[in-house]
């Protein structure tokens, strides 16, 4: 390292997963024209109130009805463009770290064709039920009472790239669980390769069935290089809030698994108050998974609002090193028809004490945001995108 304060340099990257701001340039190829998460959610409340994210400059980084531009951020504010084919999790944390995919994860809405659910049958000596599209609350719902009596995996997917098993742990122990879990990661391998395989356990009776806190992610291997191996390879610690380390397949990181967001930013606050050095990748997953899939305005309105309200306190903590970027991986527009991701750009936020504000345009990529990590902790390697570090300390 060539300058001391390398030696106390901090970096987070906080994803509000879901939050898009507006169509990019291929949104209508995914089906999702008119999608704009952020920019909809406002009109359909009749405007937002976010005052600390609009004094970073939110709504000078795109249109946001209530949240006003202002004539002096406080943020490097901008907007980032997907280049990478998909607009799931997976994928979106992957540009960020750097990595382009050129074709997006298979998915399945006509369920998994016979060939897989045989081959998972055969492995793991159990039969298969429901091989649906379905939420996870309303399969085991239809689907439960079948297990108990026949013993089979309920096998199910949805709009993600996710081939998930749901169990009752006092039915099926939850080992056998996750090694049928591995079994089907193991097995699902190009064109079927899958970019999560979840295992779903639950406990209950037929009207109080409830999903358990043992859930296990097994996503799929990167297939090159993230600014996270980077990083560890540089000796830069590296931590995690939320579901990040699933999304990197474990490798690199390990993540401080959250219940909902008021836990996360938690944890947050804690790595900011104790972290000596390194860089943090956190999630915030209540936008999307709560209400983004189910197309909850006021919800998604709520998580925003509640967000704004807590962001003072993460501020207050950054030290004289730190740079903090807020940012979102896709859209979830809770107010189109669609319970899936969409297509967007996402809003970019980069704030720190030694920070300008002031306009970094639109990205080209997503990457662009690890390959500026990267460059603040003095190394060379820039991913798929280009480092906008010299923009934040312009004069």
């Amino acid at each position: 390292m060539s300058h001391p304060d390398l030696l106390t340099r901090r970096a987070l990257i906080l994803v509000l997963d879901g939050v898009g701001c507006g169509a990019a340039p291929d949104t209508d190829a995914y089906g999702d024209t008119g999608s704009d998460t952020i920019g909809n959610v406002a009109r359909a409340v009749g405007g937002l109130r976010l005052p600390n994210l609009r004094r970073l400059g939110l709504g000078n980084a795109t249109e946001i009805l209530g949240v006003a531009p202002v004539d002096h951020p406080t943020a490097g504010y901008g907007v980032m463009l997907p280049q990478s084919s998909g607009k799931d999790s997976t994928t979106g944390h992957w540009e960020i770290a750097g990595l382009h995919l050129e074709r997006p994860f298979p998915t399945y809405p006509q369920g998994f064709p016979a060939e897989i659910i045989d081959a998972f049958t055969r492995a793991t000596g159990r039969p298969v039920i429901a091989n649906t599209v379905a939420s996870g609350t309303a399969v085991i719902a239809e689907y439960a009472e079948a297990q108990q009596r026949t013993g089979a995996w309920i096998v199910y997917t949805s709009a993600d790239s996710v081939f998930q098993v749901a169990a009752h742990e006092e039915w099926i122990p939850l080992a056998e669980l996750y090694r049928a879990c591995e079994t089907a990661r193991a097995m699902l391998v190009a064109p079927h390769d899958v970019s999560r395989v979840i295992a779903r356990p639950f406990l209950g009776t037929p009207g109080a069935w409830r999903r358990t806190a043992n859930r296990r992610d097994y996503a799929i291997q990167p297939p090159g290089s993230t600014l996270l191996d980077v990083l560890a390879a540089a000796g830069v610690p590296r931590d995690g809030v939320g579901k990040v380390d699933d999304l990197f397949a474990g490798r690199a990181l390990v993540s401080r698994h959250t219940h909902d967001n008021a836990e996360g930013v938690e944890a947050i606050r804690q790595w900011l108050d104790s972290a000596p050095r390194g860089f943090c990748f956190a999630n915030l997953v209540d936008f999307d998974q709560l209400f983004g899939h189910r197309n909850d305005v006021p919800g998604f309105r709520g998580a925003l609002e509640a967000f704004d309200q807590v962001l003072p306190s993460l501020l207050a903590a950054l030290r004289e090193d730190d740079l903090l970027f807020i940012t979102a991986d896709h859209g979830n527009d809770p107010t189109t028809p669609s319970t899936d991701h969409a297509r967007e750009r996402v809003p970019l936020l980069a704030v720190g004490p030694r920070v300008r504000g002031g306009p970094l345009g639109t990205r080209q990529t997503f990457s662009d945001l690890g390959a500026t990590v990267a460059d603040w902790f003095g190394l060379s390697w820039r991913g798929g995108g280009t480092s906008f570090l010299p923009q934040l300390f312009a004069s």
